[in-house]
C-alpha cells in the first residue's frame, strides 16, 4: 500500500546554502542536521516523492523561497564520519550511525519570498509549525492544506 505524500519545510541559511545555489545544483544531499527530532524525521518519516518548502532562515527577510521534492529517503549522513567535515561527530559510527540525510531535487524558486508576516496574516498558513513560538526545528512537517495555501500566496502552481 502506497503511503500518502507528506509535506515538509527545510530551513537553510542563505549564506550557507541559498535557493539560487540549489537552483543551479538541481539535486543535493540534505546533510548536517544535528537535532534528534529533525534526525528522526529524516530517518523515519521523510520519503521519496514528499514535497519540501525551502525556507531561508537567519535572513532578512526570513521567508519561504521555493520548493523541492525528496528523491532519496533517509540514509546515514557520511559527513558525521569525516573528521575533516564541519559536521563531524566522533560518536557516530559506520555500523551505528547517529545522523541521517535525504536527497532533494529543486522544483521551483518563488517569484518573491513569502515572509513570516505574510504567512501569519493568511488564514491558510497562520497555524504553521514555523510560526509557533519557540519553534526552531530545521525540518518541520507541513499540512497539505498549508502547502496549497503557500502556493496560492506565492502565485505559483504546485509541482
Amino acid at each position: 500500500m502506497t503511503q500518502p505524500r507528506q509535506y515538509w519545510l527545510f530551513k537553510s541559511e542563505p549564506e550557507e546554502y541559498s535557493i539560487d545555489a540549489f537552483a543551479k545544483d538541481k539535486r543535493i544531499h540534505w546533510f548536517g542536521i544535528r537535532n534528534y527530532q529533525a534526525r528522526n524525521f529524516l530517518r523515519d518519516t521523510v520519503r521519496v516523492d514528499d514535497r519540501v518548502l525551502f525556507y531561508h532562515s537567519n535572513a532578512e527577510p526570513m521567508a519561504i523561497v521555493g520548493t523541492a521534492k525528496v528523491v532519496k529517503s533517509g540514509y546515514p549522513d557520511h559527513t558525521a564520519l569525516d573528521p575533516k567535515a564541519p559536521y563531524y561527530d566522533p560518536k557516530s559510527k559506520p555500523d551505528q550511525p547517529t545522523w541521517y540525510m535525504v536527497d532533494i531535487e529543486f522544483l521551483q524558486k518563488f517569484p518573491e519570498p513569502l515572509t513570516r508576516d505574510q504567512l501569519r496574516d493568511n488564514a491558510g498558513t497562520a497555524d504553521m509549525v514555523l510560526l509557533r513560538k519557540g519553534s526552531r526545528l530545521s525540518i518541520q512537517p507541513v499540512t497539505e492544506s498549508e502547502w496549497q495555501a503557500v502556493h496560492k500566496l506565492a502565485g505559483v502552481k504546485e509541482k
